[in-house]
């Protein structure tokens, strides 16, 4: 069993590249506070940097690799596209992207809304709340607090974190903050029959895995139904089969008028999408990409859904989540698991940035963090097997007496 000493001074021997440790892109506007690690590999759910050393890999570049890094059916479907054909913009007939469509219709069970493809997440909020605006006539918006869903125009509006929103952005339109499965919040704020959309998270990610209560969504999904008000439902995480269903908000019964995804969409290509409810009227011009539905990115998301049907990774997710679920209520100073599937964070009564650094420097182990300090998140591919996770369960099982130290 590997020792996790947190007191101890951090070790030196960790694997970074020495032309990395210190270095400063010049050219690059620096926003970032990445770790000193330049990976070069990856496989399953393992990545290698440039000195050969093998790292565990449970955050998956914020949740993005859904059938694991590397995988051969992905990368064979990308390759012979390339040698095809690799992009050209939506001004010609792409026949991928009605086979991405209608393959995601059959497999999310979502088989009546029409998909519109674009390149993030940010951008799949931005499009689905300017469609509610045009949908209703209205400008209003109630989102929840602890909320994340994107850092573009209206998606920022709608994200609860004023640090991140610049003059141009704050209050651009009015947005209402009501507190998660509080009824009456939501219901005063829909009261005045001026609202455009709901928008909430299958369950939040940099919020800190808090969830909607099923009963909760029912409601609302009723409320929203009964004022004219469009129910957004953003699986930008939280879907293609993370949770162990394909989106989070199927657990409630629920359908939306509009889904946004991205990230394990495409497995580390950029590709995004919104499902939009059959009675959403299109029109041209309304909305509009010039990467967006590529065929390098229609032929990953093709990938995906292949890999996770053939595979059965939504119902291997949901077996590998429950069996760490109950590992991690053993392990110490653990004071809480939040999450569903391979959507994971454990709660401690300390902050985690500490004990972060000394699983990625000492046992080579990834792992992320959220807006609260306290949570460590788990993202891992949905490949991952409990054998896989033993190195991070064994780390966290020698936790000295004094781990935020």
């Amino acid at each position: 069993m590997m020792n996790l000493h947190l007191k101890s001074p951090t070790n030196n021997n960790t694997g970074i590249s020495p032309h990395v440790q210190g270095r400063k892109a010049s050219s690059l506007f620096d926003v970032y506070s990445p770790f000193e690690v330049e990976i070069v590999r990856a496989e399953g759910c393992h990545v290698w940097d440039s000195n050969g050393t093998r790292y565990l890999d449970l955050y998956g570049g914020h949740g993005v690799i859904s059938v694991g890094h590397s995988h051969p059916e992905y990368v064979r479907a990308l390759t012979t596209q390339l040698k095809n054909i690799g992009f050209y913009s939506n001004i010609i007939r792409n026949p991928l992207q009605e086979q991405l469509a209608g393959a995601i219709a059959r497999q999310s069970g979502y088989s009546d809304h029409r998909l519109f493809l674009c390149n993030s997440g940010a951008e799949a909020n931005e499009n689905a709340l300017k469609l509610a605006s045009f949908h209703t006539s209205k400008r209003k918006v109630i989102a929840f607090r602890g909320s994340f869903h994107g850092r573009t125009s209206a998606a920022l509006n709608v994200t609860d974190n004023p640090r991140i929103s610049s003059p141009l952005n704050a209050g651009n339109f009015e947005v209402v903050f009501a507190t998660l499965n509080n009824k009456d919040e939501v219901e005063r704020a829909l009261a005045p029959g001026d609202v455009a959309a709901v928008i909430i998270e299958g369950i939040q990610g940099i919020g800190g895995l808090a969830e909607a209560e099923p009963e909760f969504l029912r409601w609302l999904r009723g409320e929203c139904t009964a004022t004219g008000t469009l129910l957004i439902l953003d699986e930008i995480q939280s879907g293609y089969g993370r949770t162990g269903s394909f989106f989070a908000h199927q657990r409630a019964g629920i359908t939306a008028d509009i889904v946004t995804i991205a990230k394990g969409m495409g497995n580390g290509f950029p590709v995004a999408g919104v499902l939009i409810s059959p009675g959403i009227t299109a029109r041209k011009g309304m909305l509009g990409t010039t990467f967006g539905g590529n065929y390098l990115a229609c032929a990953a998301g093709l990938a995906v859904l292949k890999i996770l049907e053939e595979e059965d990774l939504i119902a291997h997710a949901k077996e590998v989540g429950e069996a760490l679920d109950q590992q991690f209520h053993t392990l110490p100073y653990v004071q809480k698991v939040k999450g569903r599937g391979l959507m994971l964070g454990l709660e401690f009564d300390f902050p985690v940035k500490e004990l972060r650094k000394r699983l990625l420097e000492e046992c080579h182990i990834f792992t992320g963090s959220s807006s609260n300090p306290n949570l460590l998140r788990i993202l891992p591919p949905l490949t991952i097997t409990a054998e896989d996770m033993a190195p991070f369960i064994e780390a966290l099982q020698s936790l000295n007496s004094n781990p935020q130290v």
